[in-house]
């Protein structure tokens, strides 16, 4: 079970990696607003995961879970947000 576990979140990972890389960076900024929105039901996920406390395990990798999923959340919204400030003028508008 933890074998099978391991090998499809390392072919997950592999593949999520190759997709990733192969993006323009045109579309940087959408695949970054979907990329949070995967995470958000990670998190929702990590949440539901501790919340039953199964096991003292499941506890610590649900909450080792959050964190990491809520830093990558937070990360990616700071990432679009200066992305996007790149393409705002820096001319004053007319009133």
């Amino acid at each position: 079970m933890l074998i099978n576990g391991l090998f499809i979140f390392m072919l997950a990972g592999f593949i999520g990696f190759e997709v990733i890389k192969r993006v323009s960076p045109l579309l940087h900024t959408p695949l970054m607003s979907l990329t949070n929105a995967l995470d958000a039901i990670a998190v929702v996920g990590a949440i539901v995961l501790v919340g039953e406390h199964k096991s003292t395990f499941s506890a610590v990798l649900g909450v080792i879970a959050v964190i990491a999923a809520t830093s990558n959340i937070v990360g990616g919204f700071l990432i679009t947000d200066r992305m996007l400030k790149m393409f705002k003028s820096s001319r004053p508008t007319k009133p």
